[in-house]
């Protein structure tokens, strides 16, 4: 007879987290980059997951009225910014169970046409701006009822929080203040600002200086942010590592090697809610991995829309990007010179450098019918060139995570990558693995380097069943939030047992 086996020992449920993450800005409110992207899907993968999560970002111009379900606190706040004490009130939005958005209403420093700029020309008040939307958040922090157990902080925008927090820990009887973790998106923007922008953080004077906010004689926001947080992560394993190189720690590595053990890379995930090819708005035609006759119209239309021939025969590139010196789009001039006289389109949407601007809209002046380029941003535009490509181009010199290479798997169109950060995370070449290879990487960054990637884009287009393979295994790829939103979970409940809250 058989001896009855003992239940095996069921382990106890985790207990949900209390959350708040602060961010300068949040799609669909806000956005410059894929900062806003990402700190939007973290917090609805985090409260699907059922922690209560809560997100701190300013209230922005003409919010109120594109969103309506924005509705006001009844909660005010006097902060002060120096010598000035600042009056600020919280309106708040519910945007699904266990997730809510806590909009700082300033007028007089967020009721403005951009985020951080206007006409390419920074707001010369981004230190009280910033400092201030800081400020509230470590107020909310403290004061909120749910009380959360972590700030999660995004790049420099935010990076005084830890030094506020800990302030307040040690001189104003915050007995138990949260921990804090701080996601590096880009180290490239450091929130640098003149010494005397210092008495604004109402800090005693000993905390500018090396061991605090002090950097090589300026006020550094990331710099106070990667000493004063309990943890760090960057958007992608590669970059955690180059960061921490003189190549791209642009002055922050040896810092950044100082606290490499609390540093990981967590590459970012993909809201598949909203970038997929099944059940989407702004493209005129559906397709799916089963059925991709579907791009084909796709590719036709935005062929038309952006005043090209309409020809399935021709390859079509793509770009969406911001048109600056890290996203490599003055070696895409070059290598775009070497290759249009080849039988090849090529659209671009983007923004940034006025010179860029130039050069592209001089570039689709002279290729009429080959290059077309539309200056600005444009989301359903956005998701019809994800679509309607053949090819995506993202030749960066570096790339924290980069989403659009994602995206772009996602919707079977080939990406065209360098080898760095993010980028080198989520692709696979042909020589990397011949039975996984879903696009193409290139290593050096000159011009003649990326027009042989295009070469071999061209070659995969002139034979039909293999690049539909490599459609399919893209659009196979898996870059869920489940995967991220875990691993960020798994940071947060160490920083919470070591903080013992």
């Amino acid at each position: 007879m058989r001896k009855p086996t003992r239940p095996s020992k069921v382990p106890p449920a985790l207990p949900p987290l209390r959350i708040l993450i602060a961010s300068s800005e949040v799609h669909p409110y806000s956005k410059t980059g894929g900062l806003a992207d990402m700190v939007a899907a973290l917090g609805k993968s985090m409260a699907r997951r059922g922690h209560r999560v809560g997100v701190v970002t300013p209230l922005y111009k003409g919010l109120r009225e594109k969103f309506p379900g924005i509705t006001h606190m009844d909660y005010f706040m006097r902060l002060p910014l120096g010598s000035d004490w600042v009056e600020a009130d919280v309106h708040t939005l519910e945007v699904q169970p266990n997730l809510t958005i806590y909009f700082i209403h300033q007028p007089g420093y967020f009721d403005r046409r951009g985020i951080y700029s206007e006409n390419n020309i920074d707001y010369p008040d981004n230190a009280q701006r910033f400092f201030l939307l800081s400020k509230a958040a470590v107020h909310l922090a403290r004061y909120l009822l749910w009380q959360p157990q972590v700030v999660h902080i995004h790049d420099w925008q935010t990076g005084l929080i830890p030094a506020f927090m800990n302030h307040q820990a040690r001189h104003e009887g915050w007995m138990r203040p949260p921990a804090s973790l701080l996601t590096i998106h880009n180290l490239a923007y450091q929130g640098l600002f003149a010494a005397d922008a210092f008495k604004l953080t109402n800090l005693p004077l000993q905390d500018f200086s090396p061991d605090g906010v002090e950097f090589n004689g300026l006020l550094g926001c990331l710099k106070s942010a990667i000493l004063s947080s309990d943890a760090i992560t960057t958007v992608s394993p590669r970059y955690a590592r180059e960061i921490t190189t003189p190549e791209f720690g642009c002055g922050l590595d040896p810092l950044l090697r100082h606290r490499s053990k609390v540093l990981r890379g967590i590459l970012n995930g993909v809201d598949y809610e909203e970038w997929q090819t099944e059940k989407n708005p702004f493209i005129p035609e559906p397709y799916a991995v089963s059925d991709l006759e579907g791009k084909a119209v796709c590719k036709a239309e935005l062929q038309a829309r952006m005043g090209l021939p309409v020809d399935p025969s021709i390859p079509l590139f793509g770009s969406v990007t911001r048109l600056a010196d890290q996203k490599g789009m003055d070696i895409l001039l070059g290598a775009l010179e070497e290759m249009l006289p080849s039988k090849m389109q090529f659209v671009l949407l983007g923004s940034g450098s006025p010179e860029l601007e130039r050069h592209y809209l001089s570039l689709s002046q002279r290729w009429p019918g080959k290059v077309s380029a539309q200056i600005g941003y444009d989301h359903g535009l956005s998701h019809q060139i994800e679509a309607g490509a053949d090819f995506f181009l993202m030749p960066s010199r570096f790339e924290p995570c980069g989403l659009n290479q994602m995206y772009s798997l996602r919707y079977g169109t080939i990406p065209i990558v360098r080898v760095t950060g993010g980028l080198d995370d989520s692709v696979v070449d042909l020589s990397e693995d011949r039975q996984a290879a879903d696009g193409i990487k290139f290593q050096e960054l000159s011009p003649h380097v990326l027009a042989r990637a295009i070469r071999k884009a061209l070659a995969l287009f002139a034979s039909p069943d293999l690049l539909n393979l490599y459609r399919i295994r893209a659009m196979k790829a898996d870059f869920s939030w489940d995967r991220t939103s875990q691993e960020y979970e798994s940071v947060y409940r160490q920083l919470i047992e070591a903080r013992g809250l």
